[in-house]
């Protein structure tokens, strides 16, 4: 299995750029600053291998160095999203590890999460058709989710005999959708209609299948064309803060902002401003 640190392709560590990067286990494209991601095996519901947790993984900790990267949409082949761990390839393994193998793999899914949240760019998940299981925290660890009437979203770890506390989904869930709503659906593994994951919060957007994938694009090339480097420092503060008391949370945004001021993108607005101009933004 090459699921162990180290064993999955390896990407660039230092400032690079990552439109040439080729993918092995889904399909990755940049253009005009938008990195698109898509999960490539729509005859199975684009279900995830250990090789494609590990890839993800190491691609979404490289995008902390892409200088070519501004934004990230995460999408499926098909009508679905993903329809979690592969039964044959990861569940029927994992009946047969011992537990330094199961902790093994369940410390590396959840290094998947934390690389997508730790990556300066905002990442938008366009979710329609089956999102469930793995495939559900893949878009709950996204910045922001448009989602379509027909999409299903299930936690539905309980179904196979686990836990619902599943790679951060106890932490991130409730702060999305709030406690009782994420208490709901992780005890009892059931689906989220789209039209109830958008009343809940859970999906910023609903839109028709046939536009999901043009509108996910669109707000993620807004967010490429804007001040990128603050939209990093925003991030990182909408992450970080959830440790903080509010004392620490304004001194914490006070400094991030002071180092914002002082950003050449910060500089342009200000002329810009003055010139009745619409600012570019270019990242420094």
């Amino acid at each position: 299995m090459r699921y162990l640190p180290g064993e999955a392709q390896q990407l660039p560590g230092n400032r690079a750029a990552l439109a040439d990067y080729q993918a092995s286990h889904f399909l990755f494209a940049v253009s005009a600053g938008v990195a698109t991601l898509t999960l490539n095996r729509p005859e199975r519901k684009n279900p995830l291998t250990f090789d494609s947790y590990a890839e993800l993984r190491d691609l979404f900790r490289a995008l902390a160095y892409a200088d070519d990267v501004k934004a990230v949409v995460i999408t499926g082949a098909g009508e679905n999203f993903c329809s979690g761990g592969d039964v044959h390839d990861i569940i029927g393994p994992l009946t047969k590890l011992d537990m330094p193998g199961l902790l093994a793999f369940t410390r590396m899914t959840g290094d998947l999460v934390k690389a997508i949240r730790a990556c300066p760019q905002p990442v938008v998940a366009a979710v329609d058709g089956i999102c469930a299981g793995a495939g559900a925290i893949l878009a709950l660890a996204s910045d922001i989710r448009l989602g379509t009437a027909r999409s299903k979203t299930a936690f539905l770890f309980t179904r196979v005999g686990l836990a619902g506390c599943d790679m951060g989904a106890c932490a991130l869930l409730p702060r999305v959708i709030g406690q009782g709503r994420a208490a709901e659906l992780l005890y009892t593994g059931r689906s989220m209609s789209g039209a109830e994951a958008e009343r809940w919060g859970f999906f910023n957007s609903l839109q028709e299948p046939e536009a999901l994938l043009d509108a996910a694009y669109a707000f993620a090339r807004g967010l490429a064309d804007g001040p990128t480097f603050a939209h990093g420092m925003t991030k990182k503060m909408l992450q970080q803060e959830w440790n903080m008391g509010v004392d620490e949370a304004i001194e914490a945004e006070a400094q991030a902002q002071a180092i914002c001021m002082a950003t050449n993108d910060f500089h342009r607005a200000y002329h810009a401003f003055v010139a009745k101009q619409k600012p570019e933004f270019e990242g420094d």
